[in-house]
Formats: C-alpha cells, structure tokens, sequence
C-alpha cells in the first residue's frame, strides 16, 4: 500500500471522498458489544487545530460507535463489530506511509474501529485515530487526501452471524475522510455484492454515518 500528499487547511469538517477500485485487507472483528483488539485504517479531510491535552484519553469505544444511526432515510445503520486495536501502527493492519507519517508526529494515542450495515447489507467501515498533536491530524488528513486510489486502511471482514458476507479483494470501494481536534475519522463503502459500479450512490449512503460518527467524536473532542 501507499499515499500521497494534500494540501493544509484548517477548518472543522472537511469531507474528502474518494471514488476508486482497490484492493481490501481485511481482520476480524468481534460481534457487538465485545471491545477486543485487532485493526486497520485510512483518511483524508481537515480538522481544526482545537487545543486539548495530549494525555487526555481517547474517545471510548461506544461513545464514537452507537449501536444504531440514523441513514437519513427512516431507516438505520446497525453496528455489526467494534475494536480498539493494540497500536496505531500495527504493520499487518495500516499501510507503511501512513505508519511513517505517524512515527514523524508527536504519536498516536488510540485507534477504534467498527463495521456497520445498512438494510440492504452494504458494509460501511469506520476508523477514528486519536493524535497527540491536533495538528498531526491536520497533516494525515490533508495528505492522505491527496490521492483517493492510496489505501493505507483496510476494510474489515464480518464477524460471524452478522449477515454479511467477506467480500473479495477486487470489490469496489469508496473513501471518506474527516478530522476534528486530535482525531481522524475514516469511512469506507462498499455495496453487499463489492460491485464496482455507481461509486456516488455508496458514498451518498457512507455520508451520514460518517457525519454522524464525527459529530460524535467533535463533541468529545472539544469537551461538550
């Protein structure tokens, strides 16, 4: 795997999404309601320079990943598996550019992970990686931005019993990326059939899970 540059710019909440064909690495996740560890992950966006201590801990688990949100359209994602991996940095679950670029920071505090489904069993994966330095989250969003076709994260096999199927490495997928305060957040979509077709339609229906997830870990982020 591999990544390029983006540009710097503060603001709150940038989306940038990626419309690409790529190969997926996938882990195990466990089902709902275990918190074990495993990993993988990705970005792209800007967030605000938001002063917050570098030992504060990082969002909980639950609180970044409901069980359910809301899809916009009366129905729901429903979360099928979420993790804290052991490191930021696992070799066997991020990319090496985005390993380097971590280690040149100031370090990451945590990563979580989840996996969630729609009602027609599309597979939507997010990511929140917790930085030390605000701005480091600046510069990992900004310049995995940079090329939408990079993947430095992977996407996530289904725990058993979830309904979903392992989708194969040539499956289609969609990236999109977030940073507010110390965190990144990163989503990717993929259709229930990992279909390389009407890569805008998965990524209108990643947009409010991704906004939701955001939102949450904003709030955290800046203390309300």
């Amino acid at each position: 795997m591999s990544m390029t540059e983006k540009r710097n710019v503060p603001l709150a909440l940038q989306l940038v999404i990626g419309l690409v064909v790529a190969g997926v690495v996938f882990f195990v996740l466990t089902r709902v309601g275990g918190e074990t560890v495993a990993g993988r992950q990705e970005a792209a966006a800007a967030p605000e320079a938001v002063p917050s201590a570098s030992d504060r801990p990082v969002i909980p688990l639950a609180d970044a990943f409901p069980d359910r949100v809301p899809d916009g359209k009366g129905g729901d994602f429903t979360k099928v598996g979420a993790v804290t991996l052991k490191s930021c940095t696992e070799p066997d679950s991020v990319g090496p550019a985005l390993v380097n670029m971590i280690e040149a920071g100031k370090g990451c505090l945590g990563e979580h992970v989840a996996l969630y489904k729609d009602a027609q069993n599309n597979q939507f994966n997010l990511a929140v990686f917790t930085m030390r330095d605000p701005q480091d989250t600046v510069t990992l969003v900004m310049r995995l931005g940079g090329n939408p076709t990079d993947y430095q994260v992977g996407a996530q096999a289904p725990p058993p019993g979830s309904g979903l199927k392992t989708l194969p490495p040539d499956s289609g997928m969609v990236q999109s990326f977030t940073g507010r305060g110390r965190s990144m957040v990163v989503g990717l979509g993929q259709w229930s059939d990992g279909a390389t077709r009407d890569y805008q339609g998965i990524v209108d229906r990643l947009s409010p899970l991704l906004q939701h997830v955001s939102d949450r870990v904003g709030r955290y982020e800046s203390g309300s």
